[in-house]
């Protein structure tokens, strides 16, 4: 088979390419390395096997029409994107030129060359807004939602918020119709929170491993300054791993013909949530530091979700995938991965 991976070299798109290289399969990454740690990602793969690397954006539509014309790739695994929510309102046409019409360029030339290709998607639980008309409790290290204790399945309402919520809402959308418009075999995951190996973090993205790289630097005495903190600290996420991910997407490609056309919350569930306070405990305990000193407060992000955990209830019966990695477990391959 012949996968093509749209933003190969990024964090969860290398960790795919390995597994496609393992299998000893076709691959082909369509790349333009912009993003911070992709030119460390594309080094360690070519020393992982043979692929082809497209050095290009995925805002060319001409560049990924003739790619696809040309390849007609087996499976697509669509991870290409602006991943940043400061980002997105720093440059919103930027982020809605890569999110929304960089997907719309694959789309269309999926629906022209090759359109029983599968195609999954990486979107974001951003589409549901910041939430905040549900019922929060506020506890000494996390907030709980009184109408979703376990965590949001896919009846959540959509609610597009901030320039990143939108062009990743726009690109979640526009597959779901072409599916029932033009049949195409289109999947989409919203993502919570994903960490692992690959993974190089920023203060806007990336947030475990970006305060477990902090902790390293504050165990190894090499922290220059405090590092802020956006809100009370207490927002709350689950925890998937990278492993685990790889294993969802190839679970959802041997079960394409049962759940193409699905949209499915994705992450580790209740049993892998953190705040970011109780991640913070957790790698005292690991690295033996303590972060209070090396931490400032500061004002709540714009649209940011006091909680979110997703239900893996709908994608566990229909593909019998769910995730296997305990989050301390997976704090502690990172923080290896990281030193």
């Amino acid at each position: 088979m012949k996968y093509l991976i749209t933003g190969g070299c990024g964090f969860i798109g290398s960790n795919l390419a390995k597994h496609v290289l393992e299998l000893n399969e076709d691959l082909i990454i369509l790349d333009n390395l912009s993003r911070h740690g992709s030119d460390k990602n594309f080094e360690w793969l070519k020393g992982l096997g043979k692929f082809k690397l497209i050095n290009s954006d995925i805002t060319n539509s001409q560049k990924v029409d003739d790619l696809i014309k040309t390849e007609k790739p087996d499976v697509i695994f669509h991870l290409a994107g602006q991943v940043a929510m400061t980002t997105s309102i720093i440059d919103p046409r930027r982020d809605f030129e890569i999110n929304a019409l960089g997907t719309i360029n694959v789309l269309e030339a999926v629906r022209k060359h090759c359109s029983d290709v599968p195609i999954f998607y990486s979107s974001s639980n951003k589409v549901y807004g910041d939430l905040e008309y549900l019922t929060y409790e506020e506890h000494d290290l996390r907030y709980t939602v009184k109408e979703f204790p376990r965590g949001f399945d896919e009846s959540l309402k959509l609610n597009f918020q901030s320039p990143y919520g939108c062009s990743k809402g726009t690109a979640d959308q526009y597959l779901l119709d072409y599916h029932k418009i033009y049949g195409l075999n289109t999947v989409v995951f919203r993502h919570s929170s994903m960490y692992g190996g690959n993974q190089h973090p920023t203060f806007d993205q990336g947030w475990i491993s970006w305060f477990c790289k902090k902790g390293i630097e504050i165990k190894k005495g090499i922290l220059k300054e405090k590092f802020t903190i956006s809100g009370t600290g207490k927002q709350v996420r689950d925890l998937l791993y990278s492993k685990d991910v790889v294993s969802l997407y190839f679970s959802a490609l041997n079960n394409i013909e049962l759940i193409k056309g699905h949209v499915f919350n994705i992450g580790g569930g209740y049993e892998n949530s953190l705040s970011i306070l109780e991640l913070f405990k957790l790698l005292e305990n690991q690295l033996n530091v303590d972060f209070s000193p090396h931490i400032k407060f500061i004002e709540a992000r714009q649209s940011d979700q006091l909680s979110f955990v997703a239900n893996n209830k709908k994608i566990t019966e229909m593909t019998n995938w769910t995730p296997m990695t305990i989050a301390e477990k997976g704090i502690i391959k990172t923080l290896q991965w990281l030193q």
